[in-house]
């Protein structure tokens, strides 16, 4: 008989409907800066669509998404957060 991990049993058992989406009505966040779990209890986390711009400045309907802990938050660097992550991410989505 083989034993079976908590982390194992997690990832063989999802809600999974007949055309494979997954349809868990809770899925959650990790914080784009520490990689911490955001729990369902932390009111204080956002969750924040940059807007993509095409060559004349045009929203073209393209976004990344920053999640945010109350964690960072709370210590004040949600700010210098997001502005670092999107310094990091806009040369890979073609953002000047």
């Amino acid at each position: 008989a083989r034993l079976f991990d908590q982390r194992e049993q997690s990832t063989h058992f999802k809600m999974i409907n007949a055309e494979g989406e997954n349809v868990d009505l809770y899925i959650p966040r990790k914080c784009s800066w520490t990689n911490r779990l955001i729990e369902a209890k932390d009111h204080a986390s956002v969750q924040i669509n940059i807007g993509h711009l095409d060559q004349s400045g045009v929203y073209n309907g393209k976004y990344t998404t920053v999640a945010l802990s109350g964690f960072v938050r709370c210590m004040g660097d949600g700010d210098s957060a997001t502005d670092l992550l999107w310094q990091k991410k806009k040369a890979g989505v073609g953002q000047a």
